[in-house]
């Protein structure tokens, strides 16, 4: 692996020493993605295994983050995510809106382009709706990590922040490897 992927997992480990914290998603407890490894030293109370149900488990992000969690929220892909528009873009992004600011929720979205090497997976696995996401969202902060030395700055900017916006980071699948 490369300093890509190593700054992930110094990310992930930073995010972790916060109590308030919980990695929820497909592949998080177990082995099943790229991203998985980068959770490898995360402390196992810390890990919420999902089913396959994208809605849902952005549903009950948007749950935890109300009642005062920190959720990471992991998608492995943004072909994924896009089945959790619905409680992205109508509730999460809306919330302080909604609530005349009473509700300024704090969630970390994970995502990824999909690996394209050395396996390509095939068209329904690799998108990036990076901008489209940042034109349906008012309130929430997306991010693409493009480069190692962004990673770490923008994780610990999405757990820190006080401005009561939720961050949206999209990783690169190949990059894992290559950078």
């Amino acid at each position: 692996m490369g300093a890509y992927f190593d700054e992930l997992k110094r990310s992930m480990n930073m995010l972790a020493r916060d109590e308030r914290v919980l990695f929820l998603g497909q592949a998080v407890a177990h082995p099943g993605t790229a991203m998985s490894n980068t959770l490898l030293d995360v402390p196992k109370h810390q890990l919420l295994e999902l089913p396959v149900n994208e809605d849902l488990q952005m549903g009950m992000t948007n749950g935890l983050a109300v009642a005062g969690q920190i959720p990471v929220s992991i998608y492995p892909r943004w072909n994924f995510l896009l089945l959790a528009i619905n409680q992205i873009v109508n509730h999460l992004d809306k919330f302080a809106v909604m609530s005349g600011g009473a509700y300024q929720p704090k969630v970390i979205i994970r995502t990824g382009i999909g690996s394209e090497r050395p396996l390509h997976p095939q068209h329904q696995h690799v998108g990036d709706y990076t901008e489209a996401l940042r034109l349906m969202c008012t309130t929430i902060e997306v991010i693409r990590l493009d480069e190692p030395e962004q990673i770490f700055p923008a994780y610990e900017r999405a757990l820190l922040r006080e401005d009561g916006r939720s961050t949206l980071l999209v990783e690169h699948g190949d990059y894992y490897n290559e950078k």
